[in-house]
């Protein structure tokens, strides 16, 4: 009997009698990074050392429409705003050596010499959210971003300093094209947050007109 009041412990979305179960969260330092054609050599290391990074954050421009008495506002262009890596430096020299190999791909630094196109250094990121599985029990994927057309805007290698004990970090900020939400690890169609398969509509108006209205 008591355990049913564990059944209690969130909001009512209705009335009497209408809790259910609290969701369980998703934890932050639950996840991986995974870069696909980052830097010249194919490798895991800057999975295993990654310290911290920002989710994808998108933005809408707003278009304002004056008009008789007031003025109304629709979305116009989105924009994904970058996303913040901080990574460990390692004592092998790893992670500085992948970082500088992408960055020699953007742009050739010794030769100044820049690349043709940007199919030649773009890279994508897969951002995994887990579910704490480790060693034997393979972890499983809550929630995945997959963001394409990466690239490097900048590159902060740190400090160093006597009056700390600290590791050392390479920060990396990354532009990206676009992105994609998946439930779980490659949901398709209703199982995506961003880039569902969602129906183009034509809704009534919420001035009151026709279907074609503001």
């Amino acid at each position: 009997m008591a355990l049913t009041s564990l059944n209690r412990i969130s909001v009512p979305p209705a009335g009497a009698n209408s809790n259910t179960n609290l969701l369980m969260p998703k934890l932050k330092y639950r996840f991986r990074l995974i870069l696909l054609g980052f830097g010249v050599e194919a490798s895991t290391e800057l999975t295993k050392q990654v310290s911290d990074i920002t989710r994808p954050n998108v933005s809408f421009e707003e278009m304002e429409i004056p008009i008789y008495n007031s003025k109304v506002f629709l979305a116009g262009k989105h924009t994904w705003e970058t996303i913040t890596i901080n990574l460990r430096d390692d004592a092998s020299g790893n992670v500085t050596k992948l970082v500088g190999q992408q960055i020699q791909k953007q742009f050739d630094f010794l030769e100044q010499a820049s690349a043709r196109s940007g199919i030649d250094y773009k890279f994508q990121a897969n951002i995994e959210v887990l579910d704490g599985g480790n060693g034997g029990i393979e972890a499983t994927v809550l929630e995945k971003w997959e963001l394409y057309g990466c690239f490097v805007t900048s590159a902060d290698y740190g400090d160093l300093n006597y009056g700390t004990s600290e590791p050392a970090t390479v920060a990396m900020t990354i532009r990206y094209d676009n992105a994609v939400q998946f439930k779980g690890d490659n949901g398709t169609g209703v199982d995506r947050g961003v880039g569902a398969v969602v129906g183009r509509t034509i809704g009534e108006s919420v001035t009151g007109g026709n279907g074609t209205g503001l």
